[in-house]
């Protein structure tokens, strides 16, 4: 197999140049030449209507979700003033409704511009089982969620260079004695990212570097940035990257993992995880997609990943380093780089249950149907069957043959996931989750 070459380290660049935060070039807002605290917004304010509240976060686990575990919801307003301009953003908080349950950590996210708060969706079971408090900031404007409830949202007003500035400021309110959750101790927060909103936190480092809460420390503590593909520089708090296996062929992933202060870092490659969610997402279904969307449940390995960032950033527990997905550039297989065992399936990268024990082989991309391309808009199934991992199922014969039975591949398949949550790769929370998926296969 051809090696990824070790590319260059960055660090991050200076000044506020940075680009795409909200928007393709746009310059953020200038930055201090030295670490300076960041004024907190002026406004906090508690939005209980009118109509109805906007709900990011609707791909959740079936029967796993707020209710089940006892979280709610609380929406505001937040305004500020960045760039010499003022703003008025959406905060969401998920929290659990006894206080007493909360574990002091804290996820952040941009909101996804297509109104999705995945960082939330895609740990949902882990974060709340856990007692983490989730916290969705809007930076991508109020076309989303004031399309269909503009009395509630018309106030809300940014523009793309001011998203830097919102994301520490709104952070660092987060985190304060005045802000939501005063009365709760935070001991550590990061910001989450995918996609679209993974670029925002990238682009946001710069600015991390800078930026610091009144009492001057970090806004956030450590970054988790996934389905994305590029080479993200280095920052001086932990940081972990997912590109799923439509990033994984790209060389600009071969950033070396490291240890020392000022690098750490951790590449995951979740071999056979999509860029998109279609598990547990309703934005689109099978009835959408040219081919059978993806069982393989990415909240499930994400959570993995933000349980080892919130341990090393946490009680400084150095996570375990994982291969890489292996690249053999022949495209005469399935038309990617990578190298495919037996099954079809990429080799190397962090062996999922549901590739160390396949049943299916796991292709990017999937296509809509020629219906669905037709009706579903910019945003609708043409995309989001095309950055979603296709099944096809092994055959019943040969799962007879590589398994025995289905008392035996359960069996198996038990005894594996066991192995996996001793080794760090697989939560005992999803444990009985993903065992149903084994229980539901057909011999």
């Amino acid at each position: 197999m051809l090696p990824r070459p070790v590319l260059a380290q960055q660090g991050a660049p200076k000044g506020g140049n940075a680009k795409g935060g909200g928007g393709k070039g746009i310059p953020m807002a200038p930055l201090p030449d030295k670490p300076t605290a960041v004024t907190l917004p002026t406004q906090l304010e508690k939005v209980t209507g009118p109509g109805p509240f906007y709900d990011s976060a609707i791909a959740q686990w079936p029967g796993y979700d707020m209710k089940h575990y006892n979280y709610v919801a609380d929406e505001y307003f937040v305004s500020g003033t960045s760039n010499g301009k003022p703003y008025t953003t959406r905060l969401v908080i998920r929290r659990p409704a006894d206080n007493s349950k909360f574990s002091g950590l804290v996820i952040a996210e941009s909101m996804h511009p297509v109104g999705a708060g995945h960082g939330f969706e895609l740990t949902s079971v882990y974060t709340m089982s856990s007692g983490h408090i989730a916290a969705e900031i809007l930076t991508s404007g109020n076309a989303v969620v004031g399309a269909n409830n503009k009395e509630r949202y018309g106030k809300l007003q940014m523009s793309g260079d001011q998203v830097n500035d919102i994301l520490a400021q709104v952070g660092a309110l987060v985190r304060s004695k005045q802000g939501p959750l005063a009365g709760l101790a935070v001991r550590k927060m990061i910001l989450f990212g995918t996609s679209a909103s993974s670029a925002v936190l990238v682009n946001y480092l710069p600015a991390h570097a800078i930026w610091r809460t009144p009492e001057m420390q970090h806004v956030y503590d450590g970054f988790l940035a996934t389905s994305n593909g590029s080479n993200i520089p280095q920052t001086d708090v932990p940081l972990i990257q997912i590109p799923t296996q439509h990033e994984q062929e790209n060389i600009a992933t071969a950033r070396q993992d490291g240890d020392e202060p000022g690098n750490q870092y951790r590449d995951y490659e979740f071999a056979g995880v999509s860029h998109l969610d279609s598990r547990n997402n309703p934005r689109f279904t099978d009835k959408d997609c040219t081919n059978p969307r993806s069982t393989i449940p990415m909240e499930a390995f994400y959570s993995v990943a933000l349980h080892h960032l919130f341990q090393w950033v946490d009680k400084g527990v150095t996570p375990p380093r994982a291969d890489r997905v292996l690249i053999d550039r022949n495209k005469d297989n399935d038309g990617s780089l990578m190298a495919l065992d037996a099954n079809g399936n990429a080799k190397g990268g962090i062996r999922t249950i549901y590739l160390d024990l396949a049943v299916a082989k796991y292709t990017a991309r999937n296509t809509a149907t020629p219906a669905a391309q037709a009706t579903g808009g910019a945003l609708g199934p043409a995309l989001m069957c095309n950055l979603s991992v296709w099944t096809t199922p092994i055959p019943q014969a040969k799962l007879r043959t590589m398994y025995k039975s289905k008392a035996n591949y359960v069996k198996m398949f038990d005894a594996r996931l066991k192995e996996l949550e001793k080794a760090g790769w697989s939560l005992p929370v999803y444990h009985d989750l993903l065992l149903a998926d084994a229980k539901k296969v057909e011999f």
